[in-house]
Order: structure tokens, then sequence, then C-alpha cells
């Protein structure tokens, strides 16, 4: 829709909101699948191009989808300097087929199911929503906004991190439309997530004729498991999680070989260094055996500072406005493309998208009732900040 033509709502409508999330949604775009993804890019950028945004779209990399960059023209905000980064991720976890099965797109009272719909698509359109929405008013956001779309978030923004921290060094505030939390709370902490490999190479042999002369990698490896396992420490908030192992070439043979991966969660920069640390020192257990360990921070921990805490405080403001309470979530255990741009020193507001649940899970949904609130909740804050 042309911006000439919109008309001049003065409200959220939600119906409206709700149909647009369910645009995308429509689209299914699991992580791995780059012409998936680019499907649900080419309709952002459409959708962008309407509202007269300068468009920057890179090619993917490394089987991912394309990153989407779009700006608010200059003239919008003569003179202004450093700005708004809006993020959004346009993946999902869900593979392609679960629109038909598990998750059907369906409406049960407050909630609305559908692959991808609560992480986080209808943060991401909420967004667009948002500024949409300002500009049929007649209105602009007092500073430049940059809205960053990302292709491959759920397995860790590996080719797409270098474009987000180069966009937020340019920014004043960063707001990240991720799923909002319990009601009516945001993000503004997120420990750190780390992923290391294990691999362990012992020695093959008959399991009943010769086994005295194998070296078995697999029992190795389950050493190396409860040695993890046992540094999470939930008062420290460390959690150490063995979530995929393989090895083995049958049950008559003693295993040569072992590979484990792991997902390691810190609070801080300083159980970061810690725990990196204790990861790649980790040494064999048994004889006649070789451990390898890579790996390293994945995104770094996300801590609430002056600066995360003042950008807070006027999003309650704001909040108030509509006869609601904001409040924040002490410290949360998943990681978002604000970690790191929180730990770039730029102050970052996450969880602002969609109320709901099950993220991730074949029960994922968003509630109606949050959508007005929190699209008004962006609106402003993109229309205020300054």
């Amino acid at each position: 829709m042309a911006v000439d033509k919109m008309k001049n709502e003065p409200k959220i409508d939600a119906d409206e909101v709700l149909g647009g999330i369910v645009e995308w949604v429509s689209i299914e775009s699991p992580s791995h699948d780059a012409k998936a993804v680019n499907v649900v890019v080419d309709k952002v950028e459409g959708q962008f191009r309407d509202l007269g945004l300068k468009l920057d779209r890179v090619p993917g990399v490394d089987g991912f989808g394309d990153i989407l960059e779009c700006k608010t023209p200059p003239e919008w905000n003569p003179g202004e300097g450093r700005g708004i980064l809006v993020l959004a991720h346009l993946d999902t976890v869900h593979p392609i087929g679960m629109i038909e099965r598990d998750l059907k797109i369906r409406r049960e009272g407050d909630s609305i199911f559908g692959p991808g719909i609560y992480d986080m698509k209808a943060g991401g359109y909420i967004a667009y929503y948002a500024l949409r929405h300002l500009i049929r008013q007649g209105k602009k956001p007092k500073l430049p906004v940059t809205f960053l779309f990302i292709p491959e978030e759920e397995v860790g923004s590996p080719t797409s991190r270098a474009r987000i921290e180069a966009a937020a060094r340019g920014h004043k505030y960063c707001l990240v439309m991720e799923p909002g939390r319990d009601g009516d709370k945001v993000v503004t902490s997120r420990k750190g997530v780390g992923r290391f490999t294990l691999a362990v190479k012992g020695r093959a042999a008959h399991s009943g004729v010769r086994h005295e002369d194998g070296r078995s990698a697999i029992l190795e490896m389950a050493k190396q498991i409860v040695r993890i396992e046992e540094k999470t420490d939930y008062a420290r908030g460390i959690t150490c999680n063995v979530g995929l192992i393989r090895g083995g070439t049958g049950v008559n043979v003693t295993p040569a070989e072992c590979v484990i991966d792991v997902d390691l969660r810190v609070p801080s920069q300083q159980l970061a260094e810690e725990m990196t640390h204790w990861f790649l020192g980790l040494e064999a257990i048994g004889k006649d055996v070789e451990l390898t360990v890579d790996g390293g921070m994945n995104r770094p921990p996300y801590q609430k500072d002056a600066g995360i805490a003042d950008l807070f405080g006027k999003a309650q403001v704001i909040y108030r406005e509509i006869g609601k309470e904001l409040n924040d979530v002490p410290l949360t255990g998943g990681g978002s493309d604000g970690n790191f741009t929180a730990a770039l020193g730029i102050p970052t507001l996450d969880g602002l998208g969609a109320d709901g649940k099950g993220a991730h899970a074949a029960n994922e949904q968003i509630y109606y009732s949050s959508l007005v609130p929190r699209t008004y909740l962006c609106t402003r804050l993109l229309e205020t900040l300054e």
C-alpha cells in the first residue's frame, strides 16, 4: 500500500495487526532453508519499500537466507546522528510442513497458533506496523530508524553477527522484537551462550573376542559427560547441557569414536571466560584415548546497565499511558541478537514482541489481547525516543 493512499487511522487495529502477522506466519521459513526464508524476506522488503524506506538486501551465505536492512530516509531526520536500531529475525525452528500438521494457523479464544508466530514473526510485524501507524497519522520518529531482519538467529546468527554489531555501533538505542514474557514483561538481561564440541578417539576391537584390546570412546565420553553436567551451578547461574551425542559403529565393536555437543549458559562475562577456559582445558580421563575440545562463546552475556535501565524506564512511562505497568524479566537463559548489541554498550530493550507461549514447541501461540498494548509500546518508542 502506497503511503499517500493510507487512511489517517488514529487507533491501532488488533485485527489488522493479526492479519499482517498471519501473512508472515503463513510463509514457513526454517533457518537452514534459504529459499523459504527469502520468500518472507521478499514480503517484508516489499512492505518497507511501500513505506518509502531505503533498502539494502545482502545475499545470504553458507546456505542461509538474505539479510534485509530498511532505513528511514535522511530527509525525515535532517542533521540527526545516531538513531534507533530495530532487530527481528525471520527464520524459525520449525520444519516445512508443520503448518499442515501440528501447528495449523488457528485461533482458540485469546490464543492464535502457528509456526514461528511467537518466536518471532509477531514481533517483527509489530515493528513494521508501528512505523506504518506513525506514517499514516502524519508523524515520523524523532530519530533515524534502521530495521534489520536476520535470516538465521535461531542457529546463533553466524552470518549476520558482524552486520548486527556494525549497525549497533552507529545507533543510540536498540529495540529487539523477540517475544514478550509472562504478561506485561520485557527483557533487560540475558545469559551468555556458549557451544562446545568434544570428540574422543579410542581403539576399535571385537567386543567378544578381543575386548581387552579396545579403548572405548563412548566410555571415556560418558565420564566426560558426568564431569560436564556436574559443572551446572544454579546458585551461580551456570548451566551445562550435553544435548547431542553420537558414536560407535556396531553393538559388537568397541567404539573408536564419540562426539558430543554442549550448550553453556552463564550470566556474566567473568563466568563466560572462566567456563570457556575450563572447557578448553579438559583432558582425557582414561588411558590410550585422545580428547579434543573446540568451541567458545556464541553470544556474550547481556547485562542490565544504567543505559538499559534508563531505556526501560522510558518504556514504563509509555506503558502507563494505557493504564498498564511494564516489568522486566530478571535474567532469562535464552539468547538473542540483543546479546550482541548490549555487549557493545548500546542500550538494548528486548522482548518487545507479542506475549504468548510455546516457543519452539508444537503449541506455539500468541495472545490476541497483547497485540494492541505491544504495538502501542513499539509505536510510542519509535515516536518519542530522542
